[in-house]
């Protein structure tokens, strides 16, 4: 595919389209919601147990440390001042062993988040990394879903308003074509293509096998180059009590994201064989709307639908006694959370 194709791609698919572009056109629906709970920065209440009600800069060993340990993978911190070897002992001492999951402490969009080898890609993870970072046990789940879950303070049981399926940035082998030549056939992977050099370098040179599957990023990040896949059709009552069992015990927690790996969806709803790997309080995006299938006017009306549970939530906890993040410390967030997402950004 040439350079103009890939570009009128993107133009002709919104989901490709920055944050921006996809956020600012909404800007008079967030001020609407802002007048209502007169705040700004009223999501803070939202999620009374999170820093910043989840929204930006809040470390995940902090959110990992709100969770059942039963729900979670293995999960260390690491300072980033520490040395190599105190650090990978660390690591084993904890019972994890390669090839585990890096990623940083307060990070964003799956930036930085990397699949750890040996030791030699430890260092250089260490090298890299611009702070603290957590080491995770690698989940053996093929499959994973993003699940957007709400509960007002006044209710007994909470509800899942949108599940996304996560579909891996993958190629599939014809026995002819070599895996760089494959890539560029796909707009979803080529648009990848100068990380995906950077990683595999004369690797995609090789030519696979036909019918061979290649995992090129094996995260469910959109910005990595993962299908998001609307299955909030799937919605059922066991599903919605295995979620709300967990997220009832996750103090403060009203609202919010839960990205899941997971065995099948059948074991999943019952509660079996399932792991959270990230909980994304109000900054959580309804990510079901990345779908294809969905015109950016829908998306806009669903995203105006979860900006109003959060207000409601967080006006009912502002009733409650939580405070409203003042408007500097809002501005603070936003700009720490800029020069991070420049930090992590590769």
């Amino acid at each position: 595919m040439d350079a103009l194709k890939l570009i009128w791609h993107r133009i002709t698919h919104w989901e490709y389209w920055p944050f921006w572009l996809i956020y600012y056109p909404m800007f008079p629906v967030w001020l609407y919601y802002s007048i209502k709970a007169r705040s700004f920065f009223f999501f803070n209440a939202a999620n009374p147990g999170m820093k910043n009600g989840g929204m930006a800069m809040i470390s995940k060993m902090d959110i990992y440390n709100m969770i059942p340990g039963q729900f979670i993978p293995q999960t260390l911190f690491i300072n980033k001042e520490d040395a190599l070897e105190p650090a990978l002992e660390q690591v084993l001492e904890k019972g994890i062993r390669f090839p585990f999951i890096a990623k940083p402490d307060i990070g964003m969009k799956a930036f930085g988040v990397q699949k750890i080898h040996d030791k030699d890609e430890f260092r250089k993870y260490m090298n890299w990394t611009p702070s603290h970072f957590l080491v995770q046990e690698l989940i053996p789940y093929q499959k994973e879903v993003g699940i957007f879950y709400v509960r007002k303070p006044n209710e007994a049981q909470g509800k899942i308003t949108g599940i996304v399926s996560k579909e891996f940035l993958s190629i599939t082998g014809n026995g002819q074509s070599t895996m760089l030549e494959l890539i560029k056939n796909n707009p979803r992977s080529h648009l990848q293509l100068k990380v995906l050099e950077q990683k595999f370098g004369d690797q995609l040179q090789n030519v696979l096998d036909r019918e061979e599957e290649f995992i090129l990023v094996p995260y469910g990040s959109h910005t990595r180059g993962a299908k998001f896949v609307d299955i909030s059709h799937k919605i059922n009552k066991d599903l919605v009590k295995t979620i709300d069992g967990v997220c009832s015990q996750i103090n403060g927690f009203h609202y919010g994201r839960l990205d899941v790996l997971y065995n099948s969806f059948e074991e999943l709803s019952q509660g079996k064989n399932f792991s959270i790997i990230e909980v994304n309080g109000a900054g959580g995006e309804a990510t079901h709307i990345y779908d294809p299938k969905h015109s950016i006017f829908w998306a806009w009306r669903e995203v105006a639908r979860h900006w109003g549970m959060l207000c409601d939530i967080s006006i009912a906890n502002k009733r409650a006694g939580c405070a409203y993040l003042s408007f500097k410390d809002g501005r603070a967030m936003l700009k720490q959370t800029g020069d991070l997402q420049a930090q992590l950004k590769f």
